[in-house]
């Protein structure tokens, strides 16, 4: 199944899952992670959240959907970028892993990811966008998925230029 890269936000997305880029304590937050809470509903995501925390850098954990459209949010951890060179990369490919693993664990059909750690964790976006493709591609070549990389700034699409074909990308 291809994977789809999307312009839209991920907590109208229509599908089983959707992934939270969350921090360690799994506090609600800004950008992603605050919309996602405030979508799901603070309170009840909050206190899900609550029971799981901490989880490591790499790792992830699944809560209810709550008020969202899909069933479950997976909780990501990705990596604080600091200079490529302490396992970022590594750690960033763990959390699409995981997470797919999760959502195939729990009879998911499809999955939403943002483009972990490229915000305030400050990422590079190209770097970023090429570790989740590598990731997310490695892992479909032995499952089956309706995998979505949902980004929210269409300047991302700039850096598609050397995608493999078998990334569909569209925009909504």
């Amino acid at each position: 199944m291809p994977l789809k890269i999307v312009c839209n936000d991920i907590t109208k997305m229509q599908v089983d899952i959707i992934v939270n880029a969350a921090n360690s304590s799994l506090q609600a937050g800004g950008g992603v992670c605050g919309a996602i809470f405030n979508a799901a509903g603070v309170q009840e995501l909050q206190s899900a959240c609550d029971k799981l925390a901490p989880v490591q850098t790499g790792d992830a954990v699944i809560t209810k959907g709550f008020a969202l459209q899909a069933k479950y949010i997976i909780h990501a951890v990705g990596p604080v970028y600091r200079d490529g060179k302490h396992e970022e990369e590594l750690l960033l490919h763990s959390c699409y892993t995981v997470a797919l693993n999760l959502a195939k664990k729990h009879g998911c059909e499809s999955i939403a990811f943002p483009l972990i750690s490229s915000g305030i964790y400050g990422y590079p976006k190209d770097e970023a966008l090429a570790v989740a493709i590598n990731a997310i591609s490695g892992w479909l070549t032995e499952n089956e998925m309706n995998v979505s990389l949902v980004v929210f700034d269409k300047s991302i699409f700039s850096l598609l230029k050397e995608l493999p074909s078998k990334v569909k990308v569209l925009l909504d």
